[in-house]
This record gives structure tokens, sequence and C-alpha cells, in this order.
């Protein structure tokens, strides 16, 4: 097996939310809708998602980086903390939930479409802001510029004129 890491194009001291953002890059090049019919791409995309499922995951990555992860540990991975596993509740806990009709599903309201802009957001947000506040600076830098440049042409000429007018003068005082 190759190494995940490798497979993701992250180093081994990679942070959760560096192999995220190499996951979704990967993700996104070689899934199968953006490039139907290459094997290839299914494969590394296929790829890509098995080494997202170990290295995404803060159990399996540690299990992982030790070399003690089994298949057993890939066929049943973590659960989201804060929520029982499926085996554990039982009927008198909670009633199961009631069964949904396809003809009442069809009926209401579709899901809404993906937000991009929120997913964009949520995982470049960082970066946003930095580029936010790097046209802000170079904006200010301009202006300054800009202004200096106003200033020194005003000088200029305040300058001249006053040389003009200092050489009138004295040119007035030697023809008397």
């Amino acid at each position: 097996r190759r190494d995940l890491y490798e497979v993701l194009g992250v180093p081994a001291t990679a942070t959760a939310a560096q192999i995220k953002t190499a996951y979704y890059e990967q993700s996104f090049r070689y899934h199968p809708d953006r490039n139907a019919g290459s094997a290839a791409a299914a494969a590394r995309f296929a790829a890509v998602s098995e080494a997202y499922q170990v290295l995404g995951s803060a159990a399996l990555r540690r299990k992982y980086d030790r070399g003690l992860l089994s298949a057993e540990d890939l066929r049943d991975p973590p659960k989201p903390s804060g929520r029982p596993p499926a085996a554990s509740t039982t009927a008198s806990s909670s009633p199961p939930p009631p069964p949904r009709s396809p003809a009442s599903s069809r009926r209401g309201a579709s899901p809404p479409p993906f937000d991009f802009d929120a997913f964009y957001r949520a995982h470049y947000g960082e970066q946003l802001e930095r580029e936010r506040e790097l046209r802000a600076r170079r904006e200010q830098l301009r202006l300054r510029r800009e202004a200096a440049a106003a200033e020194g042409r005003f000088r200029y000429l305040t300058d001249l004129s006053v040389g003009l007018l200092l050489f009138l003068g004295f040119a007035l005082l030697y023809s008397l």
C-alpha cells in the first residue's frame, strides 16, 4: 500500500485543516463526475477518499501513524462524538423516527441546493481574509503615493512662483 500522506500530498506533520484542504482540492480534481469515463481518475478519487477516511479521523490517524491500523478499523469507522452507536440504542429509550412515505417526500419541499459560497468561505476563509487585508493595504499605499505626488507638484509650483516673484522684484529694483 502507498503512504496515505503521499496520496493526499501532505507531510506527516500536516494539521487537520491542511489534510482537509488537500482532500477537497484533490476530490474536486479527480471526482468521477468531472472526469467521466476516466478509470485513472476514478482510482485516484477512491485512493484520496480512503486516505482522507483514515487521516481525517484523529483516532484512525493515530493508529495509522503507529502502524496499528487494521482492515476492521476501516470497516467500522469511529462514529461522530455526541451520538450513541446504532447498536446501543434500544426501543425503550427513544422511539424510532416514523418512516417516510415516498409520496409525501416527493410532494414536500426539495432539499436546498448546495451552497458553494458557504463551503468556500468555511474552507478558505482565512485566505480570503488575508487577501482582503492585502488589497486594503495596497489601496492605502496607492492613495498615499497619489497624495504625495500631488503635494510635490503643488510644492514645485509654489517654489517656482516665489522664485519668479523674487526675480521680478530684483528686476524692478535694478531698473529704478
